[in-house]
């Protein structure tokens, strides 16, 4: 056995998964089945920017290899190749070259989406998200453009190796300044809504669903790791939109809002299916899984409207919603075998409470302290509450997978 070579093929296909957006247990596991499907025993920690992986040959010698995670996306069709990849070494164990063959072949047969189709998707999850928190069309019209900015921002940065932190707060402000003097010109009736429609661009989906899934196998470090980047975002798109807001204050007068639509279900499906089609662009997802991943939107959302329609609080409705996006994205990835993030990080979104994040920050700046202390608080049970509900979804699907496991070893 070449364990020089095994070990490079185990370790870059955990890479691959770690830059592709995959998390921490999966990256894990990934490397590990693949090496006991050789008969290697593998020690593998994975952190969301650092991997280690260790063996031992028949020899009793060590061989250890590390990499760095740096930056990356999130390249959810990466994740289900890549993950499929693993699959098929594991069934049908070619020799370590040629599976370091198959890893290139995967690597220069990723789909990517041209950077028109992205812009289309950061005005299609802007606009929908726009309208779906009641905005009119126009607002969903302006809110798209401002998305659009927000993407272009985010691009050029990125060329240039921006950090995170920095571009999130550029983005924010720039968008967040156009969607103020659009309200103050008159193009758009409600500039709040514009600004929520497009932060959703900038809200950071998948770390936090990423964070969730790694508390719950156990991966403390890295949920935690994972929790503070979604805080440091939170805060990034509060200082930009604050100082956006304090400027278009002094250039255009203080920013006014007429108040939201209340549209009916049909239209809110219509527009929660818009927005979440425009996030499975942006999280390149490809084919019919993208339709199924911007349906798990319109459901979840409708389990949320239900949940209110019987009389519930916001709070039980979303933890529903949640727990229901969770059992529908587990569902899924064992239908099509594909990793259930996929379908979960989208078809949360319509639940994330961006305009949450948004009052709270606009309360903060106009000095209504009471206002901005429970806003903020109702805003964080809202994320501890959907929290719990993927948890718990999560976890009784685990819990189902290990027993069957258990039962099929057992007899």
């Amino acid at each position: 056995m070449d364990y020089n070579t095994l070990l490079d093929l185990a370790t870059d296909l955990g890479y691959e998964l770690a830059m592709s957006g995959a998390e921490t247990f999966r990256v894990e596991e990934s490397i590990s089945r693949v090496l006991a499907a050789y008969g290697v025993e593998a020690e593998v920690f994975a952190i969301p920017n650092c991997l280690t992986v260790s063996i031992i040959t028949e020899e009793g010698h060590p061989i250890t290899r590390m990499r760095r995670i740096g930056h990356h996306g999130n390249d959810l069709d990466a994740v289900e190749q890549f993950s499929g990849l693993s699959r098929a070494l594991c069934r049908r164990k070619p020799g370590p070259g040629e599976g370091l063959q198959w890893l290139d072949t995967v690597r220069s047969q990723r789909k990517t989406y041209s950077r028109a189709a992205l812009y289309l998707g950061d005005f299609l999850g802007a606009a929908g998200f726009g309208m779906l928190f009641g905005g009119s069309l126009m607002d969903g019209l302006c809110a798209g453009i401002c998305g659009m900015l927000v993407g272009m921002v985010n691009k050029l940065l990125d060329d240039r190796k921006a950090n995170q932190f920095f571009r999130t707060i550029a983005s924010s402000f720039l968008m967040a300044l156009l969607a103020y003097a659009m309200g103050a010109a008159g193009i758009a009736q409600n500039p709040d809504t514009v600004s929520i429609g497009a932060l959703m661009i900038l809200v950071p989906g998948l770390l936090f669903t990423n964070a969730m899934r790694d508390i719950i196998y156990g991966d403390t470090n890295s949920g935690v790791n994972r929790i503070v980047q979604v805080f440091l975002v939170a805060a990034a798109i509060a200082l930009g939109t604050a100082t956006a807001w304090s400027l278009s204050a002094r250039l255009w007068g203080i920013p006014t809002s007429n108040g939201v639509i209340g549209y009916s279900l049909f239209f809110q499906c219509l527009f929660a299916l818009a927005g979440c089609a425009g996030f499975a662009i942006l999280f390149n997802i490809h084919g019919p899984g993208g339709i199924l991943c911007a349906l798990g939107g319109v459901l979840s959302w409708i389990v949320y409207y239900i949940a209110l329609k019987f009389g519930n609080s916001d709070i039980p409705a979303y933890f529903w919603s949640a727990l229901f996006s969770s059992v529908y994205s587990e569902i899924m990835a064992r239908i099509r075998k594909y990793p259930a993030i996929s379908y979960l990080v989208v078809s949360i979104f319509p639940l994330i409470p961006g305009a949450g994040v948004y009052y709270t920050m606009n309360y903060a700046v106009k000095g209504e302290m009471e206002l901005f202390a429970s806003t903020g608080m109702h805003t964080a049970a809202i994320a501890g509450i959907m929290a719990v509900g993927i948890l718990l979804g999560s976890t009784v699907f685990r819990m189902h997978s290990d027993w069957k496991k258990h039962k099929s070893l057992s007899t």
